[in-house]
Order: structure tokens, then C-alpha cells, then sequence
């Protein structure tokens, strides 16, 4: 088995937010959140693209104080507050400027379940404990708090390892993304991608 490699910046670089999209399908999502590591096989992701999709919250190249990071080059975490409650991690990619990112809607667990059971109050593991983008955030351990950090660095609480899985793309489905009715016929883009 290769030797896990974390993903540095020129993999978030690449400016096709869909090609990244499909390309974190099969990597490792890692935490080290108070000396307490665990990590889970990414299986779901969305694509927003700042320019031209009106699911996006940079769209049209909208400069907030929440959006500011998406404008920044990849390979930042970006995570926000939904419903007031939910903490839904993204990772920034582009060159500076773009306003893209991916939302990690789901994983698998690989590493430490009973600490994402803990976090999550489950006794049991079921797929409902890190499927879906805010309890996935909540079982990791990520809150909003680290937005802005840098995955690419060593000391990185947070970062996405390449344990040389490869992902054929037949293994691959695409679909509309959800949560973004306001997007008008951006809610119809395949942009959601899942692992069969």
C-alpha cells in the first residue's frame, strides 16, 4: 500500500472546481483536533463557482467578510454556519481571485470511530453518523472556527491525504446538488458527485 501523501497546493490550484470535485472522491479527509486524530474516506462532494453559479455564495464574485477566503488561492478551508447550527466544511481551489470551493458532504469513516460516535452521541455506527455535511463537520471535529487555515501545511489541524486509491470514473455519479432552490437553473447542474 503507498505511503499516505498529503495533498499540496498545486492538486487545489487546478481552476476546474469539477475536476477537484470528482478528484477528492477516494481521498482521505484528516483531523487532529486537540491531539485527538481521526479521518474518514471522502464519498461526497458539491462544486460552487463564485463567477457563474448563483448556488455559490460569492456569486456574482460577491466579496463578504464570510466569502472574503474563497477569493484567496486553494487550499483553505472555508466553513460556514447553516441553519445556525450545522458547520459545513469547503475547501477553497483556484488560483487567488476565483471564489470556488467544494463542500465535503460526506465520508466514510477509516480511522477512530468511536470518537466520531461520541461526538456525534451514537452508540452504534450507521450511516447517518457522517453522511451529510454538518454532522460529517461535527463528527471530525470541525467548526467555524477554521476557516482560513491552510491544509497544505505541515502543522495543519485539518488536512486531505492520497492513499493512492484509484477512482474509475464509471465509479463516479453525478446529480443536482441540494439546499440551493434560490439558484434558479444552477439547480439543475450535475455538480454533486458521489462514489457508487
Amino acid at each position: 500500500m503507498p505511503k499516505p501523501k498529503k495533498l499540496t497546493k498545486p492538486f487545489y490550484t487546478n481552476s476546474d472546481v469539477l475536476a477537484i470535485s470528482k478528484a477528492l472522491l477516494g481521498q482521505v479527509l484528516c483531523t487532529d483536533i486537540n491531539g485527538k486524530l481521526c479521518n474518514g474516506i471522502i464519498v461526497e462532494t458539491e462544486a460552487y463557482n463564485g463567477r457563474t453559479d448563483e448556488g455559490c455564495h460569492a456569486y456574482p464574485n460577491k466579496r463578504t467578510k464570510r466569502t472574503e477566503v474563497m477569493y484567496e488561492q486553494g487550499g483553505l478551508a472555508y466553513v460556514y454556519l447553516c441553519y445556525g447550527i450545522h458547520h459545513l466544511f469547503n475547501i477553497v481551489t483556484g488560483p487567488t481571485e476565483n471564489a470556488q470551493a467544494v463542500l465535503i458532504r460526506a465520508i466514510t469513516p477509516a480511522n477512530n470511530l468511536p470518537l466520531m460516535l461520541e461526538r456525534r452521541d451514537f452508540t452504534t455506527n450507521k450511516p447517518q453518523l457522517t453522511a451529510g455535511p454538518g454532522v460529517m463537520s461535527k463528527a471530525l471535529g470541525i467548526q467555524r472556527t477554521h476557516t482560513g487555515m491552510d491544509l497544505c501545511q505541515p502543522d495543519s489541524i485539518i488536512w486531505v491525504e492520497d492513499r493512492g486509491e484509484i477512482i474509475k470514473p464509471e465509479s463516479i455519479t453525478a446529480s443536482p446538488r441540494v439546499g440551493i432552490d434560490y439558484a434558479e437553473e444552477c439547480v439543475s447542474w450535475p455538480w454533486r458527485f458521489r462514489l457508487l
